[in-house]
């Protein structure tokens, strides 16, 4: 039996950081009802095979929340939950009568629940964002658009474990989650000089960077004192020399290949 095998859950949150928390609390176990707006989840417009694995096995109503009907079918749903789940700016669940105050203070019938709310950042919930904007406030951009979300990620994590806590707790228990805030651990490396122009991490060690090969990129990262003398020793290069030129000599898959043999760790890069 999976550890949440009878915990029921109702979602409202939309585009990816609700719905990838709410489907590890589904995997492991939980009921879901996810209620949607009328024009529906946006992310199902833009990504709409990510959409369709979000929701596997979740029940979905579409619901005008602000008319009488919607908001009855609402309260009726949440009667029966466990844990109630947003991404909402507070003023919007406040009209939507889906704040804590309303749901655990004021109603009787839905003071039971656990309440779960992800907002752009903790300390200014109402501020405006996504994803690229939060990567940009905290130093994280390079010059391109991201490959992937980073901030709705590591914000999906930070919801579904402090979902776990939550339940855990006394029914009437309630958390928010900041998008920007679970960038902490990123914005450290920077912070502390790990990462960054002219750091270790940054591009001041040559056995610890990026290069072009004669077709493909290689990535290195010969950290570790042993690595780093492996690596310039099979090369013939003096320790910290600039392997620019040794790289341009061969493939990015055949130095994966002379790497694996050698047990170093560098590998071809994906495009």
């Amino acid at each position: 039996m999976l550890p949440l095998h009878g915990i029921r859950v109702v979602s409202i949150a939309q585009n990816v950081p609700g719905p990838l928390a709410v489907a590890k609390l589904r995997a492991a176990g939980a009921s879901v009802i996810k209620i949607e707006p009328p024009a529906g989840d946006p992310l199902e417009g833009f990504c709409p095979s990510w959409y369709e694995e979000l929701h596997r096995d979740t029940v979905v109503e579409r619901l005008d929340l602000k008319s009488g009907a919607g908001d009855e079918r609402m309260q009726s749903v949440l009667a029966d939950a466990d844990l109630f789940v947003a991404s909402q700016r507070p003023a919007a669940l406040t009209r939507l009568r889906l704040d804590v105050a309303t749901l655990l203070v004021s109603h009787r019938a839905t003071a039971h629940l656990r309440w779960l709310n992800i907002v752009g950042e903790r300390a200014h919930p109402e501020v405006a964002g996504h994803d690229l904007t939060y990567l940009a406030r905290a130093g994280l951009l390079g010059s391109e658009v991201p490959r992937t979300l980073i901030a709705d990620v590591l914000g999906a994590e930070a919801a579904y474990a402090r979902a776990l806590l939550l339940l855990r707790e006394a029914p009437g228990s309630s958390a928010e989650v900041g998008l920007y805030d679970s960038l902490a651990p990123l914005i450290a490396a920077r912070t502390y000089g790990l990462t960054g122009p002219g750091t270790l991490l940054g591009g001041a060690y040559s056995g610890y960077a990026i290069y072009r090969a004669r077709e493909g990129r290689v990535a290195v990262a010969a950290l570790e004192p042993h690595f780093r003398a492996q690596l310039f020793g099979e090369l013939g290069q003096p320790d910290g020399a600039d392997l620019t030129a040794v790289f341009a000599a061969r493939s990015a898959a055949e130095w994966q290949a002379w790497a694996r043999q050698r047990d170093l760790p560098l590998t071809a890069v994906a495009d």
